[in-house]
C-alpha cells in the first residue's frame, strides 16, 4: 500500500532501489491514527481485559532467577513454564551494558530516514528478511503499528550492507551488537535449554530420553532476530503493536526497552497481562514446538504487543528451535501425567504448513496434531 501524500494525517510514503519499492509509514507524522491501521472486532483473545496484578500476586509475570543454576531455580523454570508458558529471566550472565548497546543499535536504526531503511526491504520472494513487514502479517486486514527488520543471525554482516553500503563506521558498531547479542543470546540459550531438561528429569545420556536430549542440545538452532520499533501512538487503544498468536520454534528470548508492552493471555477467566520493563530482565516465551516436545507439560503462550501513547519501545526477539530436517517427538518420559504422546511427530516446516492453513481461523494448529486417544477413534 502507497500514496503519494506525505501530510502528517497520512504519512504514507513510497522508496525504491533496485527496483523494490517498500511501502513506509511515517508513524512520527501521524496525528491520527489512519483506517488502515484501526482495529475493530478483534477476536476476543485481542480483547480480554488487561490484568493488573492482584494482591496474592496470582497475576504477577514468574520471575525466574537462574544465577544459581541449583533445583530451586530449576523447579522455578519448570513451575513458570508450565503454569504460565512466560516468564522474567534474570541472573542469566549478559551485562546490562551488552543490552544496552544492541538496544541503542537497534533504535539508530529505526531512526534511519525511510531511503536509508528502503535499501534493506523485503524482497518479492525473497524470504523472511529485510526491513518492513512480515509476509504473514500482510495477511490480517488491518496493518500494525510497528516497524520491523528480521535477518538471520549468520548473515548479519551481508544483510546490513544493504542499509549501511559504505561500510563505514555506524554499519561496524551495528553489527559488532548484533552479533554480540547472537553470541550471549546462543549460550543462554543452551543454559536454559539444560536447565529445562534438568525439570523433565531427562539430563543426562542415562536418563529416559537421554539421546534425544543430547540431539536437541547439539543442534539448537537459532533462526532469525527480528528487531521491533513500536512507536508511540496518538490514540493507542485503537491499534495493535503485535497480533496475539503463539511462536512456533523450542522457546524465545525477547529483550525489550523498559516501556512495557508485551502482554501474556491467561486463563479462566481469559485476560491480558502485562510483563514488566524490568531493566536488565529478558523474556523467555515457550514456542509450539517445546509444547509439542514435553508432551504438553509446558505450554506455549498467546502474547501480544501493545503500544504507548507517549514512549516508543523496542524489543528484540531472538527464535530457537531446532534444525528444519528434525522431528520433534514427544518424550513421553518428560513428567507429563499423559502415558502416552499426545502430539505427532513434526518438523519445523511440516508445522509451519499447518499454522499456515490455518491462519484466519480459530483452529489450533496444536489441536490439528494431536493424537487421537481411543475412545474418539471408537467413536
Amino acid at each position: 500500500m502507497t500514496s503519494s501524500s506525505t501530510s502528517p494525517t497520512s504519512p504514507l510514503a513510497a522508496a525504491a532501489h533496485n527496483g523494490v519499492t517498500a511501502a513506509y509509514f511515517n508513524f512520527r507524522g501521524a496525528e491520527r491514527v489512519p483506517e488502515s491501521h484501526v482495529w475493530k472486532g478483534m477476536h476476543e483473545k485481542d480483547t480480554a481485559p488487561v490484568a493488573a496484578a492482584d494482591a496474592d500476586g496470582g497475576d504477577a509475570v514468574p520471575v525466574v532467577d537462574m544465577s544459581g543454576g541449583d533445583d530451586a531455580a530449576v523447579a522455578a523454570v519448570a513451575r513458570a513454564a508450565e503454569e504460565w508458558g512466560g516468564f522474567l529471566l534474570v541472573g542469566h550472565g549478559v551485562t546490562a551494558e551488552a543490552l544496552a548497546r544492541v538496544e541503542a543499535q537497534a533504535a539508530r536504526l529505526f531512526a534511519l530516514p525511510a531511503d536509508d531503511k528502503a535499501r534493506g526491504a523485503r524482497r518479492p520472494g525473497g524470504g523472511n528478511t529485510g526491513y518492513g513487514v512480515p509476509p504473514y502479517l500482510l495477511r490480517y486486514p488491518k496493518q500494525m503499528w510497528a516497524e520491523g527488520y528480521t535477518f538471520p543471525p549468520p548473515a548479519i554482516r551481508d544483510e546490513f550492507r544493504r542499509v549501511w553500503p559504505d561500510a563505514g563506521d555506524d554499519y561496524h558498531r551495528f553489527c559488532s551488537a548484533m552479533e554480540e547479542y547472537d553470541s550471549s543470546m546462543r549460550a543462554l540459550g543452551e543454559r536454559l535449554l539444560a536447565m529445562f531438561f534438568k525439570a523433565l528429569g531427562l539430563a543426562g545420556n542415562d536418563a529416559p530420553g537421554g539421546e534425544t536430549e543430547r540431539k536437541i542440545r547439539e543442534t539448537l538452532t537459532s533462526s532469525t532476530i527480528h528487531l521491533n520499533m513500536f512507536p508511540r501512538c496518538p490514540d493507542p487503544d485503537r491499534v495493535v503493536g503485535l497480533a496475539a498468536h503463539t511462536d512456533s520454534g523450542f522457546f524465545t528470548f525477547i529483550l525489550q526497552s523498559p516501556v512495557p508492552g508485551l502482554q501474556l493471555l491467561r486463563h479462566r477467566p481469559d485476560r491480558w497481562v502485562t510483563v514488566p520493563g524490568t531493566p536488565g530482565a529478558l523474556i523467555v516465551v515457550v514456542g509450539d514446538l517445546f509444547h509439542v516436545l514435553t508432551n504438553g507439560r509446558f505450554h506455549s503462550v498467546f502474547h501480544r504487543a501493545v503500544v504507548n501513547r507517549e514512549r516508543d519501545r523496542i524489543s528484540m526477539p531472538y527464535f530457537l528451535g531446532p534444525p528444519a530436517d528434525m522431528k520433534v517427538t514427544p518424550l513421553v518420559a518428560a513428567g507429563s501425567p499423559e502415558s502416552k504422546a499426545v502430539y505427532q511427530a513434526v518438523t519445523w516446516p511440516e508445522y509451519m504448513a499447518v499454522r499456515d492453513k490455518l491462519f484466519g481461523t480459530n483452529i489450533s494448529a496444536l489441536s490439528m496434531i494431536r493424537v487421537a486417544k481411543e475412545e474418539d477413534k471408537e467413536s
